[in-house]
């Protein structure tokens, strides 16, 4: 068993260092810094089942470290959801085929609520129906799951995790992100307590 458990962490690490590193990231990071910093907007991330997860995850640790995020369930989105898109806002959505109905009819509905806003895709099909209506894909490599089936959202959900700890990790360089305005996001617990106690500098 521990001979297998090796071969799966082997897997998913090796789907890692084969996420393709392009223009793709530096581009999304610029749409989010004019977006978010520049202009004072938002970041709306979004995915269905298991993607919505990685981009509830997104949001979260966006806000935590400076910039303002929020998370849009694709289907609430339908019955006035919706209306938590503004001005300046930037849509993240996340969908490893590209296909994904509720993804689709979401972008589809944003650009009707506000024709200009900018919108990022985190996929693992190159050749997908949204990046026709996004300004920027990143594309995580299309890793094979590590599910028996091939099918559970397993090593494409790790490469997805992997890529929104990058945009964060970069956006926080790019702004120049403090650990004292990092420890007036968190007034309690130990992050909390170790924040407002270190000479840290980022």
């Amino acid at each position: 068993m521990k001979d297998e458990i090796h071969q799966l962490l082997n897997i998913e690490a090796e789907a890692i260092k084969n996420i393709p590193v392009s223009d793709s990231f530096t581009d999304a990071l610029e749409l989010i810094y004019q977006s978010v910093h520049l202009n004072k907007g938002k970041l709306v991330a979004s995915g269905m089942g298991k993607a919505g997860q990685i981009a509830i995850n997104m949001a979260t640790t966006f806000s935590s470290t400076g910039t303002p995020a929020v998370f849009l369930h694709p289907s609430d989105a339908q019955h006035g959801d919706l209306g938590i898109i503004q001005e300046n806002d930037i849509l993240l959505v996340i969908s490893n085929s590209g296909k994904t109905r509720e993804i689709i009819e979401l972008v589809s509905l944003a650009k009707n609520l506000i024709n200009s806003i900018p919108i990022v895709l985190i996929t693992g099909n190159a050749e997908n129906p949204l990046s026709k209506s996004t300004n920027v894909t990143i594309f995580t490599g299309n890793p094979h799951e590590v599910c028996p089936f091939g099918l559970t959202p397993t090593t494409s959900t790790t490469t997805m995790t992997v890529i929104g700890d990058i945009l964060v990790v970069m956006m926080m360089k790019k702004i120049n992100f403090t650990i004292e305005e990092y420890a007036k996001r968190h007034h309690g617990g130990y992050l909390g307590y170790k924040s407002r106690n270190s000479k840290t500098k980022l």
